[in-house]
């Protein structure tokens, strides 16, 4: 139950940090605003960082279904966790999101007039709206995701000498923060980069439930993709994995 918690709170701070740089950028009167990608992609990568560094001990701080389900199949984790792992994500994307609107909820309602901004803050959504491209766009950045998580376990890049750990890998959260912003910055411009159903379900769950002036639909014709796409290429990063290491 301690690892769910964890799992649960480290999911929180990512969203609720990862989903505050979307509302800062782009909502108006908010003195970040026009900030651009790069502040995004920065902001979603120490996001994940600040999770992992609440949640590793404990947990080990997968905080995406996508991962989890990854390092099952790569024989990394215990299938008999994976459902109560995937439960405290999902929670804690929803209540991470309930909290960034809680945050800026004066900025919502100066951005009424603009519903697909109000989106953007909780989920990712095309740049063009081509279903099966954009699902290939999520299963090849989520592979890519979890099969370098994966390569950073592996001898060379986590070793030991003595008591003290050493190589790329010891670095603890700092290789999957700089992935995430390489992640971002290069494959991120066509659906968003969700990687994660707890990051974006989760949130979209939240933003079709709460009382937010304006609001359009949560556009749940698309929620399949950064769904069904991370969760494809987690499981296809772990076969890769098995099959070259």
């Amino acid at each position: 139950m301690e690892q769910y918690v964890f799992e649960f709170i480290g999911t929180l701070v990512l969203v609720l940090l990862g989903d505050g740089v979307c509302a800062a950028t782009s909502l108006n009167h908010s003195k970040a605003k026009g900030a651009g990608w790069v502040v995004i992609a920065l902001g979603w990568g120490l996001a994940v960082m600040m999770g992992v560094l609440i949640a590793g001990p404990v947990s080990g701080a997968h905080l995406n279904p996508a991962v989890t389900l990854g390092l099952a199949v790569a024989g990394k984790f215990a299938w008999s966790s994976v459902l109560g792992y995937i439960v405290a994500q999902m929670l804690g994307g929803f209540f991470g999101a309930v909290l960034v609107w809680i945050f800026y909820k004066d900025h919502y309602k100066a951005t009424k007039d603009q519903p697909d901004t109000m989106l953007g803050t909780f989920c990712t959504m095309p740049a063009i709206r081509n279903l099966w491209r954009n699902f290939i766009c999520e299963v090849i950045a989520t592979c890519l995701l979890v099969f370098v998580i994966l390569a950073l376990a592996t001898e060379g890049n986590a070793f030991s000498m003595g008591d003290v750990a050493l190589g790329t890998g010891a670095l603890g959260s700092w290789p999957v923060t700089c992935l995430i912003m390489a992640i971002g910055m290069s494959l991120g411009g066509t659906t968003g980069y969700a990687l994660n159903p707890a990051r974006d379900l989760s949130p979209r769950c939240a933003h079709a439930v709460l009382p937010i002036a304006g609001k359009r639909d949560s556009g749940w014709w698309y929620s399949w993709v950064p769904v069904a796409g991370p969760m494809v290429g987690a499981v296809l990063a772990a076969g890769l994995f098995l099959l070259v290491f």
